[in-house]
């Protein structure tokens, strides 16, 4: 029997997959636990449709990471933070400060588990690397000023 999953199965395939099962498997199991659908014509035509506008849909983020991209390879942020003797930092900057300076002067929200870095602990001009999904990466200007 033919089915449409609607969840990740394990062992038959991902959400959305056409796949082959024993009669018995898809009428005691997956249908009951709405884990599948049967693959009727109606719910074929369905499924091809949320392919196409998931398909459309991944390319415009994918435009869209493009295109944040180039605007963040002439950007800078500045961060500013208290230092000791000698130009040392107390504590680091984190990537948690970086991404609150980006969203607060620049207006775009990269969230600080995409942006890459060590902890910045001295002033300086920094460049850090920000992946924004779908292999495309980015690099941003960080200037660590006394503030």
């Amino acid at each position: 029997m033919k089915v449409i999953l609607q969840q990740d199965v394990r062992g038959q395939g991902k959400k959305g997959q056409l796949v082959d099962v024993s009669d018995g498997y898809a009428r005691n199991f997956l249908l009951p636990r709405k884990l599948a659908v049967a693959a009727t014509a109606d719910n074929i035509n369905t499924m091809k449709l949320q392919e196409k506008a998931r398909k459309e849909r991944e390319a415009a983020e994918k435009e869209a990471a493009l295109e944040l991209s180039q605007k963040l390879k002439s950007s800078t942020v500045k961060v500013s933070a208290k230092a000791g003797a000698g130009g040392k930092l107390f504590g680091a900057v984190t990537t948690k400060e970086i991404s609150a300076a980006i969203k607060e002067q620049l207006g775009y929200d990269i969230g600080s588990k995409k942006l890459v870095c060590e902890p910045i602990k001295a002033f300086g001009t920094y460049e850090v690397k920000c992946k924004l999904g779908y292999e495309i990466s980015g690099a941003i200007n960080v200037v660590v000023k006394e503030g």
